[in-house]
């Protein structure tokens, strides 16, 4: 039997080089005794298990060692003998009774825990999107992961995104598994994160019983298969699959994913018995069934409740319903630096951990005054900007909380203006070369707009309050109408307003619509020049095909024109009518 100083370099060096390199190792290297953990058994007083060495082991026995040996190696295996046969002849008898093991291969199976301590779970990120539970295990050779541990995360489209939550069967496996931060896999270099418990559960956890009965069969391969048709049915699956890879049960082997209504996804998964049969399946990967060609993934116990549970609880890509929008921010002229920005803050930082993170100057902050940044694909960005009460709050916040730590990353805070913060939560950047426009050429975004009029105070009255939360911007329809009241930007120029706020954490799709928010007449009327009121003047498209053009587009809303009352008080009466796209053609992005 080994006994080994500590953990060290049996779990995190022989053990991953050896899987790194193709190499078996004997058996006598699965089970081990630690002398650091036996000595801290017969000597509770000691300092703790990891900070013992074998000199101050003896050192504390009492033993002497022999100083005239050159070879550190054979000097400390000499004295690890003396304290091995020091603790023997000691009264205690529960010394080497329980041997540390390694295990040799990954357990899968179905989380069936409602509650996981959060002091064994991780979070790796960055692993190669086509990289399964088993190579998942692989990189973490040598350390103990908990029966059905590895959980691979899926984005909003139920595809893998290149992040997995591990869970080890220890506090003391999980500090190890930390220590592997930024080791490579494959090219490709691993973050690992500490993570929660809950977070562990919300990923492989679930209580659906059709799951569990599928799950029930121990130590079986688990497939998914893609794109099969809608009419696709157990037999066709399995007359795809062929005899020379037959399925774990035949039908019951197969699970078949379902909207709530019971409208086929075109996603199943299916078992096999072994990793023979499971490679033989595998080949017949981008197959054809019907018209359509199947893709085929490794897959896991986790994958399988996460995909069943996010079909289950709402549609695979949700439509965006309208949040209740706060009122909007003044976008005061001038560049008073009344504003605070916050860089490097955590992806998983909330609102709330922002407001606990200023702690007294978050009574300084305007209502609803705190604005996450997301990247193109919207996700936090790691930015957000914070609307303060005057420049002396902003300046006193960001002295106070410059370079504090929340979640063990220190934040940037550092004061900012209106315009700065308008910018960039348009799309622009603020980065140390200064401020860049945003990558679009709409006359509201340009400069000259931001300093040319004063600012007034906001008016929303109480009725169009009640109405403001509403499913877009846009009107439902272009009818002359009694002019309402509507909530407005101060200033006769027209400007665009996207609030990120309501839409944090980031949705799995992008609001529909966006539009703008008009300018009451009198504004307009005083204005030194006519700026044209366009309520609702840009509409985004999704689902666009790639081969459109500019005519297709233009030819989709040939038909809609603004009746010559829509603008009267802008324009003669006498004029023709224009079509929405017709000038200036800035106003079409692609």
């Amino acid at each position: 039997m080994l006994c080994t100083d500590g953990q060290q370099l049996l779990r995190q060096v022989l053990h991953p080089e050896a899987s790194r390199k193709n190499l078996v190792l004997p058996d006598t290297f699965f089970s081990f005794y630690d002398l650091r953990r036996e000595f801290h058994v017969q000597h509770p007083s000691a300092c703790p298990a990891r900070e013992l060495t074998v000199a101050t082991m003896a050192q504390d026995l009492g033993l002497e060692t022999d100083a005239t040996e050159d070879d550190f190696g054979v000097w400390e295996v000499k004295t690890m003998v003396a304290v091995i046969l020091h603790l023997l002849e000691g009264p205690s008898g529960q010394l080497f009774s329980k041997a540390e093991v390694v295990k040799q291969k990954y357990e899968t199976g179905p989380c069936k825990a409602d509650v996981v301590d959060s002091e064994t779970v991780v979070r790796a990120r960055g692993l190669p999107w086509q990289s399964s539970d088993q190579d998942v295990a692989r990189f973490f050779k040598g350390l103990n992961i908990a029966r059905g541990g590895v959980a691979l995360c899926l984005n909003a489209q139920g595809r893998r995104n290149g992040e997995a939550l591990i869970r080890f069967v220890d506090s003391e496996q999980r500090d190890l598994a930390l220590q592997r931060h930024k080791h490579h896999m494959g090219v490709r270099y691993i973050e690992v994160y500490k993570a929660t418990g809950e977070e562990f559960v919300k990923i492989a956890g679930g209580t659906s019983l059709e799951v569990a009965r599928f799950l029930s069969r121990e130590d079986q391969v688990i497939l998914r298969l893609r794109g099969l048709p809608f009419s696709a049915g157990p037999a066709d699956v399995l007359g795809f699959l062929g005899p020379e890879c037959p399925v774990t049960g035949g039908a019951d082997g197969l699970l078949f994913v379902r909207h709530p209504d019971g409208r086929p996804t075109g996603d199943a998964f299916a078992l096999f018995a072994c990793e023979e049969l499971a490679q033989a399946a595998l080949r017949r990967h981008k197959g054809i069934l019907g018209k359509r060609y199947i893709e085929l993934f490794r897959s896991t116990a986790a994958e399988v409740q996460q995909v069943l549970n996010r079909y289950a609880s709402s549609p695979l890509l949700p439509t965006l319903t309208a949040p209740l929008l706060p009122i909007p921010f003044p976008l005061a002229a001038g560049t008073g630096r009344d504003c605070v920005r916050l860089r490097g803050l955590p992806y998983t930082a909330t609102i709330e951990d922002i407001l606990s993170f200023l702690g007294d100057a978050a009574a300084d902050i305007r209502p609803h005054g705190v604005h996450m940044v997301l990247n193109q694909q919207g996700r936090p960005s790691g930015d957000a900007f914070i609307q303060m009460t005057s420049a002396e709050r902003a300046l006193a916040a960001a002295q106070r909380c410059h370079k504090k730590v929340m979640k063990e990353r220190y934040v940037e805070v550092v004061p900012c203006s209106t315009e700065e913060m308008s910018r960039v939560l348009m799309g622009g950047t603020l980065g140390r070369s200064g401020l860049s426009p945003p990558p679009c050429k709409l006359p509201c975004l340009s400069p000259p707009t931001y300093a040319t009029f004063q600012a007034t105070p906001t008016l929303i009255p109480t009725e169009t309050a009640a109405l403001y939360p509403s499913s877009a911007l846009l009107p439902a329809a272009r009818v002359p109408a009694a002019p309402t009241p509507v909530a407005y930007y101060p200033g006769p120029a027209t400007q665009l307003y996207m609030n990120y706020t309501a839409y944090y954490p980031s949705p799995p799709v992008s609001p529909t619509t966006v539009g703008y928010l008009t300018t009451p007449p009198a504004a307009l009327a005083s204005a030194s020049t006519s700026v044209l009121s366009q309520p609702g003047a840009l509409v985004r498209m999704q689902g666009v095909p790639y081969t459109t053009g500019m005519k297709d587009l233009l030819s989709i809303f040939q038909a809609y024109q603004l009746a010559p009352d829509d603008y009267t008080s802008l324009m003669p009466v006498g004029d023709p009518p224009r079509t929405v796209l017709q000038a200036p053609k800035e106003w079409v992005c692609l």
